[in-house]
């Protein structure tokens, strides 16, 4: 069964409070940033709400009060993380002067991931998942971040997909949503790979990446 792109447009992600209030919403965010932070600090494994609770300089009960637990507090990190993504993506595409096809898509959307790769609190432990290979206790289902339904790179590619709009409608819709999925798969291996060793990612691997993925979706994708 396929899933229509725009459903997860404004995806919410996993169901958690919403803050209504702006004292709560700046609460909500102050936790996510303090999360975000730690995270730089003792990784993914290590971390705990309490410590978040305190970095954050709000009560446990008021963590508590918008996540359930660890597994939902990171959730709301990686879902925050995408939708900043792709903000930032949609508007590098909106800069370009030229019409952008698959193949400069491409390019953007990895020179906007290595950018928050380079920059964001927390993004080099999770950026739309987990990054690391280890499942801290606490988190249950680290496949399904930022969406029940479906694994967190087929929600990414589900979301490129709606961004991408007229770019990605030709042919199947469920066929182009795979080949963004795997391209996403492949795409997080070789990053993986440039920034094991180099806290600002290996330049010929992020090279090597734009070219794997740009290859093998302008051979997947229908030309429109």
């Amino acid at each position: 069964m396929s899933v229509d792109a725009r459903s997860l447009q404004h995806s919410p992600g996993p169901a958690r409070r919403r803050p209504v209030q702006q004292r709560s919403q700046e609460r909500y965010g102050r936790i996510l940033d303090a999360c975000a932070g730690l995270l730089d600090e003792v990784g993914a494994t290590a971390l705990t709400t309490k410590e978040v609770a305190q970095r954050a300089q709000v009560p446990i009960g008021t963590l508590y009060q918008f996540f359930a637990g660890k597994e939902d507090l990171l959730a709301a990190l990686a879902t925050r993380n995408l939708d900043h993504y792709l903000q930032r993506l949609d508007a590098r595409l909106a800069r370009s002067v030229n019409p952008v096809g698959p193949a400069g898509f491409t390019d953007l959307a990895v020179e906007e991931f290595v950018a928050m790769k380079r920059a964001v609190p927390g993004f080099g432990q999770v950026d739309f998942g987990l990054s690391g290979t280890a499942v801290p206790a606490g988190v249950r289902d680290e496949t399904h971040l930022l969406d029940a339904s479906v694994d967190n790179n087929t929600a990414v590619a589900l979301r490129l997909q709606a961004l991408g709009g007229e770019l990605f409608e030709a042919g199947d819709p469920a066929a182009t949503t795979l080949a963004l999925r795997v391209a996403l798969e492949a795409a997080d291996a070789v990053l993986k790979l440039a920034f094991r060793g180099d806290p600002q990612g290996d330049p010929a691997l992020i090279a090597e990446c734009k070219r794997l993925v740009r290859g093998y979706l302008v051979q997947r994708l229908p030309a429109r």
